[in-house]
């Protein structure tokens, strides 16, 4: 088959490899009909996710139709057309049976790497590196997904894929990050970065209370969707000092609750913190940019919120947890608990509440996949989410 690989820093390439097989009898075989390509995806293209090997296949948001089911596989069969999250689990676990699901204790067969790292390992990843349990990714032909009774969800409507497809991380991940921020109604909301994540954390903020959004990017492509599909006031950090406007914004009390949705390659202006952050990056002495969560623990009203949904890989450093303490922030962070929301969201988008498909903005098929990652991290062509057809 046909699959998008990565072959090290910048380099991703779509090459022949073996198709996928039954390796456990609760394993499933999907055709890949979408798959969209993930800010995450740009991490492991820019270099900073360790474990990476060459020719892993790469994607984390595919959906498709099922064509070979596993001897102990009783919910799914050949022909049921699925989504497929983007973490693993097994469903009975400790953590499982507490609907922590990214935090599934079996599903990673590289725990043991992922502790050293980390103290404990979360769940098994697809196309996330190998500390994350080397799984092929879904940005291919054909996907062969564990716990076939656990993690897919049957998708029973004629819905088309681009409705029902982030329903594999982003509008999930969206969610819970503003569930996490324990929004009350009329509550500021402030979200960095309005990739699709963020903007699905903007939809979402609204969905929970929130009585005002505002989303800070540098991209005019992005900002004009947060306004446009998410109502949300805008600021543009390259033209304004966020911090002072925010101030203004809420009377000097700042936002109630803030989103950071950009994580460990985040862009500063003329911050000493970000010039820092860049200079260590470049010669590999830290892989985590971490300038909008300084920002976001400076801005956050005293007893408010922080959500980071954003992705950090190692050991970002500079944050301060002098005003952290001393404001009574709270923070709360974490891989999505997929198996928890998507279900419940499914049924938002079947009774019409969200259309998930505005953040398309480009469809190609597989073999475009490398010049599609180009475009997206270089935000080139107004590219905000690209769903690729394999």
């Amino acid at each position: 088959m046909k699959a998008l690989c990565w072959h090290g820093h910048g380099d991703v390439r779509v090459d022949s490899v073996p198709d996928p097989t039954i390796q456990d009898d609760t394993d499933v075989i999907v055709k890949i009909t979408s798959s969209g390509i993930c800010g995450s995806d740009l991490h492991l293209l820019d270099g900073y996710m360790p474990t990476m090997e060459k020719g892993d296949i790469l994607g984390h948001e595919p959906m498709g139709i099922v064509v070979e089911v596993g001897r102990a596989v009783t919910k799914l069969k050949a022909g049921d057309r699925v989504v497929v999250p983007f973490t693993i689990a097994c469903g009975d676990c400790f953590f499982c049976k507490r609907t922590l699901f990214s935090l599934c204790d079996r599903s990673n067969p590289n725990a043991e790497l992922a502790r050293k790292a980390m103290g404990h390992s979360p769940s098994g990843l697809f196309g996330f590196s190998h500390m994350l349990g080397g799984f092929a990714g879904g940005q291919a032909e054909y996907l062969r997904v564990p716990y076939g009774d656990v993690g897919p969800l049957k998708i029973e409507t004629d819905l088309p894929d681009e409705q029902v497809l982030f329903l594999s991380d982003i509008f999930p991940t969206g969610y819970m990050a503003a569930e996490n921020c324990d929004i009350e109604p009329g509550d500021t909301v402030a979200v960095w970065g309005c990739g699709p994540v963020a903007q699905f954390a903007i939809q979402s903020a609204w969905l929970l209370g929130a009585g005002r959004v505002v989303a800070i990017d540098r991209v005019e492509e992005r900002l004009e969707m947060a306004r446009a599909k998410g109502k949300a006031e805008t600021i543009n950090f390259e033209k304004e000092d966020v911090y002072e406007r925010l101030q203004e914004m809420t009377q000097g009390r700042g936002p109630d609750r803030c989103i950071d949705a950009v994580g460990c390659e985040a862009h500063g202006t003329g911050g000493l913190d970000a010039v820092i952050d860049k200079a260590k990056a470049a010669v590999m002495l830290t892989t985590d940019r971490a300038h909008v969560l300084r920002q976001a623990i400076f801005c956050c009203r005293k007893g408010g919120q922080i959500s980071v949904p954003g992705a950090y890989v190692g050991l970002p450093d500079k944050i301060p947890m002098g005003a952290f303490m001393n404001k009574g922030l709270t923070m709360k962070a974490g891989q999505t608990h997929m198996q928890r929301y998507m279900k419940p969201l499914l049924e938002k988008i079947e009774a019409g509440v969200i259309d998930p498909s505005f953040v398309v903005t480009h469809r190609v098929p597989l073999d475009q996949a490398p010049a599609a990652y180009k475009a997206f991290r270089d935000k080139e062509d107004g590219c905000i989410k690209v769903v690729l057809k394999p």
